[in-house]
């Protein structure tokens, strides 16, 4: 099962800030995380997908690479969504993409319990979940060239300058896709957010790996941030990059 429960260290922490007396000035410093556990209303019915669902659509994260061909006991095209929220999306995209499978990945518990919930009732079997840091599992779980394309839509696009640093799109995660997904695949985004759309262009676009090939432009279902954002008067903007 997922392990919840362990929150992450405070800001201050990760910069190794002296405690005390104590200099921890030669202490690595750990990297800064894009998200923030939040300890969520957890429902009944979530609590127990968690417990019954998890061993038929759980992948539980070990730094050691997957064997996707024996996981979903085929070959095909593989996409993974970071960040899938209560996972609608990903599962609405994986019921019109029977031939195509899925990971998708969440750290909030609530919101994997309500994924598994969905994918017990519609009985889907190209779909998997890991409930971790994504950037963990890119780097550990994901062997190179396993996917054909990469979902992120609407991270968190921490807005003040000070918070940037935290943002998930960055040359390195970029240079991570670079070597996760195959030539021909593509990284996928949607936010509503004018300026990180502008820097996820700038930064994906520095990487040669990638070029644009369509903006303004959406081939997947709503999902509730996007209508949020809709009825606050915010564009959607989405960037599909081919990795050439």
């Amino acid at each position: 099962m997922p392990n919840g429960g362990k929150y992450e260290r405070t800001m201050s922490q990760d910069r190794g800030e002296k405690t005390g007396d104590r200099d921890n000035r030669n202490v690595p410093k750990r990297r800064i995380r894009s998200f923030v556990r939040r300890a969520g209303r957890m429902t009944i019915a979530q609590r127990r997908a968690l417990k019954l669902y998890w061993p038929a659509y759980g992948l539980d994260y070990e730094p050691s690479p997957l064997d996707f061909d024996h996981i979903f006991k085929r070959s095909a095209d593989r996409i993974l969504e970071i960040g899938f929220g209560n996972g609608e999306l990903l599962i609405a995209t994986a019921t019109a993409n029977p031939q195509t499978d899925f990971v998708g990945i969440e750290v909030h518990e609530p919101g994997v319990g309500h994924c598994l919930l969905r994918l017990h009732e519609q009985s889907l079997t190209n779909v998997r979940i890991i409930c971790h840091d994504a950037i963990d599992v890119l780097n550990q779980q994901i062997p190179d060239q396993a996917l054909h394309g990469v979902n992120l839509f609407f991270p968190d696009p921490w807005p003040k300058k000070r918070q940037h640093k935290r943002r998930i799109v960055q040359s390195d995660f970029v240079s991570v896709l670079e070597r996760k997904i195959e030539v021909g695949g593509f990284f996928h985004t949607a936010t509503d957010w004018r300026e990180y759309a502008e820097h996820i262009d700038e930064t994906v676009c520095a990487n040669p790996a990638f070029r644009v090939t369509e903006t303004e432009t959406s081939k997947r279902p709503e999902t509730k941030f996007e209508l949020r954002g809709k009825r606050l008067g915010h564009e959607i903007r989405d960037q599909i990059f081919e990795r050439i």
